[in-house]
């Protein structure tokens, strides 16, 4: 029987839900290039790890398929225990996390569970990748895909995967699977109804003008922050890159495929969609007083309690951010989850993709590998975590949340994985323009929200910046431009 019913109502009193570094984790590829000799195989290296061959190729395990794994049948004999270091550290000192592995030791009472949580996942876990001082199970930080066999166990080939779980191709490689996302996330906005009710916004805004006449009204008939941007956090600015794909497009293949080839892809297309639109709202809604007072003083942790106070009316984040809000205070019933303000062609769409992604240690033992991956398969299909996370499934037969009932009539797009040949292409442009498109670009997202308090540039200004980045980031990777 599937545990989200019965974790739902027995860790509500521990789940507090208050996460400390977690973003959007959608780095469907990355700027940060590793290298193999980075790549060390800790002091407790297991004697699998020591019987690599002398060309580097790593001991396999026989038959470690997660597709063939029967929960409760397959690797019962294994007693061991396995590491995991985690970015949920709000989880591991709630004591939430703890629920989970009492939940999994009932079926597997032989396999241990340790974790532990980093705050500063997404550099300290990539430092932790490359001296490989890590253990069994970790949440794959920024590598580049060709990497990906140097440090992680396959779960199998891409055909056989994307039968049973989604998201599969956020870390694919040559057609092998390498990452099984945790949890998946739908990009929107959370809002506080009873602000917007209070405001008088009787319908949900689906274009950029209608969410900033939304907006105004808030900062008119309320004493919310309309908008609160969390633009000291830094990392919560990233997540502004999750919306310029599916939600401003409708297609699948723009992140990964169609962005790479465009010229001037920041260009303003005329129709209140694209990237233009999505960065737009909001320049135009700090340059016109819509947002906290001061941008330097957001506080990420205070503002959960905020919107569900009421004193903020809305923030642009992934749906992961949705139990937090509504379980930081009494106001619960007030928090919804909507989509982005942006319509193609008279039909909204919501771009839908994985959170962190679980990786295993191929320098692990293999009954660790064993272990590890049992883990995975039960933290996807038997622990409920991505539903009261409040997440999109993994497991293709999983629940979805309440939450998602305001996406009614929208159409969930998640990107298509690169061209074959093309895998690397993104990171390259990404590094060479530093921008940094999904691949943790807060700095460029913080620099319009300067821009926009300062008066001191246009947003034009900026979009042309950056179309003349990536024009010059393609021409140096020989990138052909089409579109």
């Amino acid at each position: 029987m599937k545990l989200k019913r019965v974790l739902a109502l027995s860790m509500a009193a521990v789940l507090t839900l208050s996460m400390v570094g977690c973003g959007s984790g959608s780095n469907e590829s990355t700027a940060v290039n590793t290298n193999e000799e980075a790549a060390q195989v800790p002091a407790e290296a297991t004697d699998d790890a020591a019987e690599e061959t002398a060309t580097g190729e790593k001991a396999a395990v026989d038959g470690l398929n997660y597709v063939d794994i029967v929960l409760g049948e397959s690797y019962t004999d294994i007693t061991t225990t396995i590491k995991w270091i985690s970015h949920r550290t709000d989880l591991i000192e709630s004591g939430a996390m703890d629920t989970y592995i009492e939940k999994f030791n009932e079926m597997y009472p032989n396999i241990t569970v340790e974790v532990e949580g980093v705050t500063n996942y997404a550099d300290d876990a990539l430092l932790r990748l490359t001296s490989g001082d890590w253990g069994d199970i970790m949440m794959i930080p920024a590598v580049d895909k060709n990497l990906l066999s140097e440090y992680f166990v396959p779960y199998g080939d891409l055909d056989s995967m994307k039968e049973v779980v989604r998201f599969v191709d956020q870390w694919m490689y040559d057609n092998t699977v390498y990452g099984v996302a945790s949890t998946g996330n739908a990009q929107g906005i959370v809002y506080n109804k009873a602000v917007f009710e209070k405001a008088g916004i009787t319908a949900i805004p689906k274009t950029p003008e209608e969410f900033i006449a939304a907006l105004q009204a808030i900062k008119d008939k309320t004493d919310a922050i309309p908008l609160y941007t969390n633009y000291a956090a830094g990392w919560t600015m990233g997540a502004w890159d999750a919306y310029i794909n599916g939600s401003a497009t409708g297609s699948g293949k723009y992140m990964n495929q169609e962005l790479l080839h465009t010229k001037d892809p920041f260009k303003d297309y005329g129709d209140d969609t694209h990237a233009y639109a999505v960065y737009k709202i909001l320049y135009d809604a700090v340059a016109n007083g819509l947002t906290e007072e001061d941008y330097t003083t957001t506080d990420w942790e205070g503002c959960k309690g905020m919107i569900n106070g009421g004193q903020i009316g809305c923030m642009v984040l992934g749906s992961w951010a949705y139990s937090q809000m509504v379980d930081a205070g009494e106001n619960g019933d007030d928090i919804g989850y909507m989509s982005f303000p942006i319509t193609v062609n008279g039909k909204q769409y919501a771009s839908a993709g994985p959170d962190y992604n679980y990786g295993i240690n191929v320098n692990a033992s293999n009954d660790n590998k064993a272990a590890a991956m049992v883990f995975v398969k039960w933290m996807t299909e038997e622990s409920g975590f991505a539903f009261n996370e409040g997440g999109v499934p993994i497991d293709m037969d999983g629940e979805y949340p309440e939450l998602y009932s305001a996406f009614e009539g929208i159409e969930f797009v998640a990107d298509e994985p690169a061209v074959a040949g093309e895998e690397d292409i993104l990171n390259e442009l990404n590094a060479e323009s530093e921008l940094n498109i999904n691949s943790g670009g807060d700095t460029k997202v913080q620099a319009i929200i300067e821009h926009a308090a300062n008066g001191d540039k246009t947003f034009d200004e900026i979009m042309n910046e950056w179309n003349e980045a990536w024009t010059g980031a393609q021409e140096t990777a020989g990138v052909e431009v089409t579109n």
